[in-house]
């Protein structure tokens, strides 16, 4: 872990048309839902994929799953069990969003599942596990976030269309995220240009489905567009990644909570050691409770 404003350490090499886009933490023992971008879903054991030093470059996802010409991975998620009482809730580009139970994904061919049937020019950005009573968040690149209860989204079956979660009020915006009520206190936003903040979640009024939602970041040309928003805890840490493989670990605590219409502090230094100004593309959260504590310095007189 490293203080906020730092220029991180190399996360994984990269190759030419290469770039760190995602990461997520899991178990050996736990089974793997992976979403396309397509809305596909497969599933695999988490000892399945090839463990690796932090900087290798890893195993290419097609030597795991049969994904098609121009499919990549927008969201995974383990699972223990597959129950009926729970929901997979599925939010796409456009800003839709789509209930349906999660048992209906237990039985996943080699090939895979459609998870959603999806529009041309959609695409499939985020999927998350619910009891049927919780709060979700939609949060758009441009800065707007809505909230909204999981009831207002009617269950319809695996191959079928979400309905409408949130409208934009730019043309050129897109959802970028959805997170839901149990995942935190607050929800931590970064900005391409390594710009952050968190924001408490009761600084969201519930609203109804639908909506323009409210400002969640003051995005200027400092900031850049949001590349991420995720729900944390005090004590969670966040991992920060580049388009140049470069990637800081920060403590959440060292990061401000202010208000919704606010641009943040500086949680990266996006420009690499050869001058040149990078992108931050994503990151991943850290839960305090799987964080290993560092060893403590010896007292010399004892």
């Amino acid at each position: 872990a490293q203080g906020r404003g730092g220029k991180g350490i190399k996360g994984m090499n990269t190759v030419e048309e290469d770039i760190t886009e995602r990461m997520f933490i899991t178990s050996t023992h736990a089974t793997i839902l992976f979403f396309t971008n397509t809305g596909r879903v497969f599933k695999i054991k988490g000892y399945q994929i090839p463990e690796a030093s932090r900087t290798a470059r890893g195993t290419a996802i097609v030597n795991l799953l049969q994904l098609l010409p121009g499919e990549n991975i927008a969201a995974a998620m383990p699972v223990i069990e597959f129950e009926e009482a729970k929901n997979l809730i599925i939010a796409t580009k456009s800003g839709l969003v789509k209930k349906t139970e999660l048992s209906a994904y237990n039985n996943i061919r080699q090939s895979g599942l459609i998870g959603i049937k999806l529009k041309e020019g959609d695409e499939l950005i985020e999927a998350k596990i619910t009891d049927g009573e919780r709060d979700l968040f939609l949060v758009t690149k441009k800065g707007k976030c809505i909230r909204f209860n999981e009831a207002e989204i009617r269950p319809t079956g695996r191959d079928s269309m979400g309905v409408t979660g949130l409208r934009f009020k730019e043309e050129e915006d897109e959802l970028i995220s959805m997170q839901v009520d149990y995942q935190g206190d607050y929800i931590f936003f970064l900005t391409e240009n390594g710009m952050g903040k968190r924001t408490s979640m009761g600084e969201f009024k519930v609203q109804h489905r639908g909506g323009m939602g409210t400002i969640c970041y003051n995005i200027s040309e400092k900031t850049g567009n949001l590349v991420g928003a995720k729900s944390v805890h005090d004590g969670d840490q966040i991992l920060a990644m580049t388009d140049e493989g470069v990637v800081i670990r920060t403590r959440i605590d060292d990061i401000s909570v202010i208000g919704r219409n606010t641009s943040g502090v500086r949680v990266m230094d996006v420009k690499g050691r050869d001058g040149q100004s990078g992108k931050i593309t994503g990151m991943a959260c850290l839960i305090k409770e799987y964080i290993e504590e560092e060893p403590e310095t010896e007292n010399s007189e004892e």
